[in-house]
């Protein structure tokens, strides 16, 4: 086989490496969310993210770029940080507005939170970055 064939046996986005991907175009903003977990919660909100939250999100036009636990957390309260890329603030707004609505996150929510509430505060940024920010996923 030579390298040709190689070359066009790989799927194109696979060579553009995952920093192609996080790259905002236009007006597109990327949005810094952290979640404070309720003691003992956070596990049950991972859980959540990973079985339910990210797929939502996408379902809803919002990019799931990376999530992250906190190793030191300030007051000892267990936080989650991820961060969303949206193609513009307008945008995020409409997405946030039918993700809430959305009856499957409803119930998600809704079964996560049998026990009680998973998280006590929600603090939300959107950026752009600058013109000098090397962007790395």
């Amino acid at each position: 086989m030579n390298r040709r064939s190689v070359l066009q046996s790989i799927p194109a986005l696979a060579l553009l490496g995952a920093q192609a991907f996080a790259q905002p175009i236009g007006d597109a903003v990327y949005e810094l969310q952290m979640c404070t977990a309720y003691p003992g919660r956070l596990n049950d909100l991972l859980t959540r993210f990973r079985l339910h939250t990210m797929s939502l999100f996408e379902r809803h036009g919002m990019k799931n770029i990376a999530y992250w636990t906190v190793i030191d957390p300030i007051g000892n309260q267990p936080t989650l940080v991820y961060i969303l890329a949206h193609a513009s603030r307008a945008a995020a707004d409409v997405s946030w507005k039918a993700f809430q609505a959305d009856p499957e996150w409803q119930k998600v929510k809704s079964d996560s939170e049998g026990k009680g509430p998973l998280v006590s505060n929600v603090q939300s940024l959107f950026m752009k970055p600058t013109d000098f920010s090397p962007l790395r996923p």
